[in-house]
């Protein structure tokens, strides 16, 4: 997974985007696999632990809404137990992880129960340190969002899940969807890495597009989560914020190949660069005909490019000072053979 791996972990969050219905969830995480994405994400929540009476019975008027309260909205969106592990059966056929995040700590046990490969806290619950401790005391991997948090509750949560262990992940994150360019802010990557060495950093994002998410690896996320739908216009919140299939496919492709382009922090010669530095790489030429016996000077010296090459042009420090072994026309490339 995310701490084994050089490569970015990237998470497909089906979330409810599903609307409610067990054929789409499994469409989306076909479309998850087939996009590239290493996991397929959704929400588990038990309503009546989540939510309270008057949160469930308070009306919910708006063109996004499957009932005519929250409760019963959220209840059209809420898959049971058994249709998760449908789903994660499914997911295993596919050949792509199956988790979800837990909105609550009956959720959790669930996914506990069903062996996911780890659980998402998401940034609602970022501030739930009963449910955060509760969790990283059963020592599952953990990947914990941190929208709607400041810099203090981030430590807090760091240091809440650190007393037991450290294979968790804190995930930077804005909760506006979709998120205006200007609160994204990814120079908070650069603080969590700072701040938390020793643990994994990645980037869940709600903003428009994919360019932003494919500049969080390029800071140093190894986890990229976005949501993804099979069609923007659906309703519901996330979906205008979602990637479709395309945009989903085009960011791992975008991420991988920014893999390869990172490489190490070493400078070298590579070797696609050959051809170009046998073509076009200056060497040291002698500036005059000189004479067997002359001690090399620095103004016996220009740096062209020479057919054949002679010594690179950087070296002409290490030159200076031999003797000539033979006579030299003007021109020639200077050769180690020439001197002593």
């Amino acid at each position: 997974m995310w701490s084994t791996s050089q490569r970015t972990f990237i998470i497909a969050e089906i979330g409810q985007n599903h609307q409610g219905d067990l054929d789409i969830a499994k469409q989306l995480i076909k479309t998850a696999k087939d996009c590239g994405a290493d996991c397929a994400k959704f929400q588990k929540t038990s309503l009546r632990d989540k939510f309270t009476e008057s949160a469930l019975n308070k009306p919910y008027v708006s063109a996004n809404a499957f009932g005519t309260t929250y409760g019963e909205h959220k209840s059209a969106l809420e898959f049971t137990e058994e249709e998760f592990k449908l789903l994660q059966e499914y997911a295993n056929t596919m050949g792509i992880l199956f988790t979800a995040s837990a909105m609550d700590p009956i959720s959790l046990d669930f996914l506990i129960r069903i062996k996911v490969p780890f659980v998402k806290i998401g940034s609602g619950d970022a501030n739930n340190f009963l449910l955060l401790e509760k969790a990283a005391k059963t020592n599952i991997p953990l990947i914990i969002s941190t929208g709607m948090q400041t810099m203090e509750k981030v430590r807090d949560i760091y240091q809440t899940v650190s007393k037991y262990h450290k294979n968790f992940a804190l995930l930077h994150c804005v909760s506006s969807y979709p998120t205006p360019f200007e609160d994204i802010n990814l120079n908070v990557i650069n603080l969590y890495k700072k701040e938390f060495p020793d643990i994994t950093i990645g980037y869940s994002g709600h903003e428009l597009g994919i360019h932003i998410s494919t500049a969080a690896v390029a800071l140093g996320c190894k986890i990229i989560e976005r949501h993804i739908t099979l069609d923007k216009k659906q309703k519901g919140t996330d979906h205008k914020c979602s990637l479709d299939p395309k945009e989903f496919k085009k960011l791992v492709e975008d991420i991988r190949t920014l893999e390869k382009a990172m490489g190490e922090p070493v400078k070298i010669l590579r070797e696609s660069e050959k051809p170009c530095y046998e073509k076009l790489g200056k060497s040291l030429v002698y500036a005059r005909p000189l004479h067997k016996g002359h001690t090399l000077e620095l103004s016996d010296f220009h740096v062209k490019v020479s057919v054949p090459k002679g010594i690179d042009g950087s070296d002409m420090m290490k030159v200076v000072g031999k003797k000539l072994v033979g006579n030299v026309r003007e021109n020639e490339p200077v050769l180690a053979g020439d001197f002593i």
